[in-house]
């Protein structure tokens, strides 16, 4: 299993007559992402998932397998929620109990242009933001991503996932990625295979890199120095998309890596944690 495997995997099933749902996560928490596992849906017809008032789409493994992602978002209430699959006649059902989890404030001196930005700047972020939402809604119903995922940079990374931001004294949005702490000029690879939706310098994230993995899995590179990858361009997992630096709101060099699942902000290490290259074995 991974070293950054933070909390212990949590695992669950239920079944119906003819389903099987089966669970596995790190935690079932704000942040995290559960994968899912359905058996005994009937041959070639893909079962309806949804929870967290989301339909989600599943990917076959064979026959009579399939598995969705199931990403729970930073602002979902703790509690129970309720994930449903329909398949043909079956119906199955899984209560997703959220536990509550706190997460850090940090507070960090930036450029004040990045905290309240300039009436000029303001009709160009306006417009990202609508730009970038699009995008998270955008994604195919075919699954892209090939084998395990890998981690972008060598370095690791620091626990600012979900923190509360607060920029220059004022309280801003949570900090929706993890930031690994990488030199200037480090290549920035690929963690697996997708289409570049977007290549852009935008206002908060610098030059920024989006790589759309299919069935609504987005990885979402900012602060990049410089790009090397063109948008359209379908790539494999290790290339190179650009380099770390230090553009837009920063305090410094690092790659910002954020993920998106079904539309909910997770936290990277989560993705790495159940979808990621395995540990390898002691001798």
């Amino acid at each position: 299993m991974p070293w950054y495997l933070l909390a212990a995997i949590a695992l669950g099933t239920v079944t119906s007559p003819a389903l099987t749902i089966t669970t596995r996560s790190r935690a079932v928490a704000p942040g995290e992402i559960v994968l899912v596992t359905i058996t005994g849906a009937a041959p070639g017809s893909p079962p309806r998932v949804r929870a967290f008032n989301r339909d989600l789409p599943p990917f076959a493994v064979d026959d009579r397998t399939w598995r969705v992602l199931v990403g729970i978002d930073l602002d979902v209430k703790p509690g129970k929620h309720v994930l449903t699959v329909d398949a043909g006649a079956e119906h199955a059902s899984q209560t997703l109990v959220v536990a509550p989890k706190q997460f850090p404030v940090r507070r960090l001196t930036v450029d004040e242009a990045f905290v309240n930005p300039p009436e000029s700047a303001r009709v160009r972020i306006e417009e990202e933001s609508k730009l970038v939402a699009a995008i998270w809604n955008s994604s195919p119903t075919e699954r892209q991503w090939t084998g395990p995922f890998e981690r972008p940079v060598p370095q690791p990374a620091n626990s600012a996932f979900g923190t509360r931001s607060v920029f220059n004294g004022e309280p801003r949005s949570a900090h929706g990625g993890a930031d690994f702490l990488s030199p200037a000029g480090t290549p920035v690879n690929a963690p697996n295979t997708g289409r570049v939706i977007l290549v852009r310098n935008l206002y908060y994230s610098g030059n920024t890199v989006i790589i759309d993995h299919g069935l609504g899995l987005f990885s979402f590179f900012a602060h990049l120095s410089e790009t090397s990858v063109t948008e359209g361009q379908t790539i494999t997992t290790g290339t190179v998309v650009g380099k770390v630096g230090a553009t837009g709101r920063v305090t410094g060099p690092h790659l910002h890596w954020t993920v998106r699942v079904g539309g909910a902000r997770v936290d990277p290490l989560s993705l790495l944690a159940l979808l990621g290259e395995p540990a390898p074995v002691k001798k």
